[in-house]
C-alpha cells in the first residue's frame, strides 16, 4: 500500500496537479491538509472518476483536511475528540479512517501558533495534548496506525535550513518539540523520509525569497506511526518534484510504501 501526506494549500487551486499526481504516483491513500474549501466545494466527482473516495472535514475557511483513498474508507471520525476550540470555533483540523481494512490513518493540520506568547500558540499546545490523548489507544494497538500531516513543528535543529533564522519564532521552540516527544511517547515513531535531492528531507519551502531554489526548507510534514506501521515501511521519500513549477503548493508530498 502506498500512502502519502500533502499540505495541498487549496485543493481547488491545486486540483489538476493532485489528479495528475494521483495517476502518476500510484498512491492508494493520500492525507491532505489545507483544503480551503467547504464540503460542498470538495471535488468528490473528479476524484471518483479516478476511483477514489474521500472522507472530508472542512468548512471553507483556512483549514480543512481529508483522506482520499482508492482502497476503501471505514469507521470515519471527523474532528479531534476532546480537542480545544479557538475563539469559540472547533476548527476542521483532523479526520481519521481505516483504509483497506489494514491500516488506520489520521490526517491532521496542527495549528500554526503564529508567534510565541500569542493565544494561538497556547491553542497549538492544547491541540497537541488533545491529539496525544486521542491517539494513545491506537498507537499502542496491533493494527498498523499512523498520524500524518502538517505538524507545524520541526522535530530537530537539522529540520530547518538555518536555525538562526528561526530564533524566537514558532515551529522550533522547546514546548512544541516537547509536545512532539509526548506524542511519540504513546508508542509512535517518526518515519523519516529520504530526500530525492540534497542531504535533508525538507517538506516545506516558503514562496518568498527564492526559498525553494535555494533549498531554504523545513521538515514539518511528518508521519508518526506505531510499531506495526513502522515495521511495515519498505520505503519513504519526499516527492520534491511536486514542489516545482507554476501553481505548486509550498509543501511537497511525503510518500510511504507499506508491506501490508
Amino acid at each position: 500500500m502506498r500512502i502519502a501526506t500533502w499540505n495541498i494549500n487549496s485543493i481547488t487551486a491545486r486540483l489538476p496537479r493532485l489528479l495528475g499526481w494521483l495517476e502518476s504516483s500510484g498512491t492508494d491513500v493520500v492525507c491532505v491538509q489545507e483544503t480551503k474549501c467547504s464540503d460542498e466545494q470538495f471535488p468528490y466527482d473528479e476524484l471518483r472518476e479516478l476511483g477514489y473516495e474521500a472522507a472530508v472535514n472542512a468548512d471553507g475557511r483556512w483549514n480543512g483536511v481529508a483522506l482520499i483513498s482508492r482502497v476503501g474508507l471505514a469507521d470515519v471520525v471527523k474532528g479531534l475528540p476532546g480537542g480545544p476550540a479557538y475563539e469559540g470555533v472547533q476548527e476542521p483540523r483532523a479526520v481519521s479512517a481505516t483504509c483497506g481494512g489494514k491500516v488506520r490513518l489520521w490526517s491532521v493540520y496542527v495549528p500554526n501558533g503564529r508567534e510565541v506568547g500569542h493565544p494561538h500558540y497556547a491553542y497549538k499546545l492544547q491541540w497537541f495534548e488533545a491529539l496525544r490523548a486521542a491517539v494513545a489507544d491506537n498507537a499502542a494497538g496491533e493494527l498498523p496506525f499512523a498520524v500524518l500531516g502538517d505538524y507545524n513543528v520541526a522535530p530537530a535543529d537539522e529540520d530547518v535550513w538555518d536555525l538562526s533564522a528561526f530564533e524566537g519564532q514558532t515551529h522550533v521552540t522547546a514546548p512544541e518539540r516537547e509536545a512532539l516527544a509526548a506524542l511519540r511517547g504513546t508508542g509512535l515513531t517518526d518515519v523519516v523520509p529520504r530526500p530525492l535531492k540534497y542531504d535533508h528531507p525538507f517538506t516545506y519551502w516558503d514562496y518568498r525569497q527564492l526559498g525553494f531554489p535555494k533549498n531554504r526548507g523545513m521538515r514539518i510534514d511528518l508521519v508518526y506511526g506505531n510499531g506495526p506501521f513502522a515495521k511495515a515501511v519498505s520505503d519513504a521519500y519526499v516527492d520534491r518534484e511536486e514542489r516545482k513549477g507554476k501553481g505548486a503548493s509550498d509543501h511537497a508530498p511525503v510518500v510511504v510504501d507499506l508491506d501490508v
